[in-house]
């Protein structure tokens, strides 16, 4: 016998006995805080988020808070009167100019205040919510999960080409420990938290 047929055969011998897999750990649904955490986490890292119960309510503080914005895209259904850029492009490059893009969230996370997006809610270019100088995105109570647990029981990866866990506006401070705000995606970022379901996502 070979020295690596005599390794392999003591590897073997000592191999030990299959074990049963543990019980699935469930974890429970949103706890009642959930809002107030999710609200606290995103503040926390420079978001805003505006409590809203109808898109009017929407409408009305992207109007106030971005006035006279041009190059604004939207994929939100109920919102598209505020777009004045055309998804249409080809191109990904010419999105270069868009200022503002308001985007619905399929899922948001408390424990961190992350918002998942895939190519259903970003539209035919995934690259929006990073090359828009200021993003919002519109997100339903109704889809605050209180974990990431919960967020990969329900997100399937498999049914979209592309998705993205956003939290908070984009920065950075590696160089130098000097802090730059839309270092590798939007300077800002507003969340319409909503009482009532957006479109389906």
């Amino acid at each position: 016998m070979s020295s690596r047929e005599k390794m392999l055969a003591a590897i073997r011998q000592a191999k030990p006995e299959l074990q049963a897999l543990p019980a699935r750990i469930a974890f429970g649904e949103a706890p009642d805080d959930a809002v107030l955490q999710f609200k606290t986490v995103l503040q926390a890292i420079g978001a805003t988020i505006v409590e809203v119960g109808t898109f009017e309510e929407v409408r009305a503080h992207v109007c106030e808070s971005f006035p006279g914005f041009s190059n604004v895209a939207v994929t939100v259904p109920e919102l598209t009167d505020l777009a004045d850029f055309s998804l249409s492009v080809t191109d990904p490059h010419e999105l270069e100019h868009i200022n503002l893009a308001i985007l619905p969230g399929a899922w948001g996370v408390a424990e961190n205040g992350a918002i998942w997006l895939s190519e259903v809610q970003t539209g035919p270019h995934r690259v929006l919510p990073f090359i828009t100088q200021h993003l919002a995105l519109v997100l339903p109570v109704s889809r605050l999960l209180a974990s990431m647990h919960q967020a990969y029981d329900r997100i399937r990866v498999d049914e979209t080409g592309f998705g993205v866990f956003i939290a908070g506006p984009s920065k950075t401070a590696d160089i130098e420990q000097s802090l730059v705000i839309g270092a590798h995606g939007a300077r800002s970022l507003v969340v319409y938290l909503m009482d009532e379901p957006t479109s389906k996502s």
